[in-house]
């Protein structure tokens, strides 16, 4: 089974931007941080995309189309290794997938 994301969980952008995960969950960890939810904010920042010639065209933030289909927290879907999320301009054009690269190890669900 795929290891849960947390806070701590290290996703980017395809174009290399960071994401920061901002969760309301304060009751359920795994490995000392919160499990993220697909009702949580993920911003993204650092994203150097431009579309030729040369307008900048930024990922700003993660659309989750696909979460885990069993597990929740506090009655929200949980996200796992195997979630899908789009990453999203500030003109809501969809700039690709994100990725990623760690999560906690000592908790899975599906």
């Amino acid at each position: 089974m795929p290891g849960l994301l947390t806070t701590a969980s290290v996703l980017m952008c395809p174009h290399g931007g960071t994401v920061q995960i901002v969760s309301s969950n304060t009751r359920v960890t795994a490995g000392g941080d919160p499990l993220a939810r697909s009702t949580d904010t993920f911003i993204i920042a650092g994203c150097p995309f431009t579309i030729p010639p040369a307008e900048p065209s930024p990922c700003v933030q993660v659309q989750w189309v696909q979460t885990a289909e069993e597990s929740q927290t506090m009655g929200d879907f949980n996200l796992t290794e195997a979630s899908v999320g789009l990453c999203i301009a500030a003109t809501q054009a969809p700039q690709g997938p994100v990725t990623i690269s760690a999560t906690q190890p000592l908790v899975s669900g599906m």
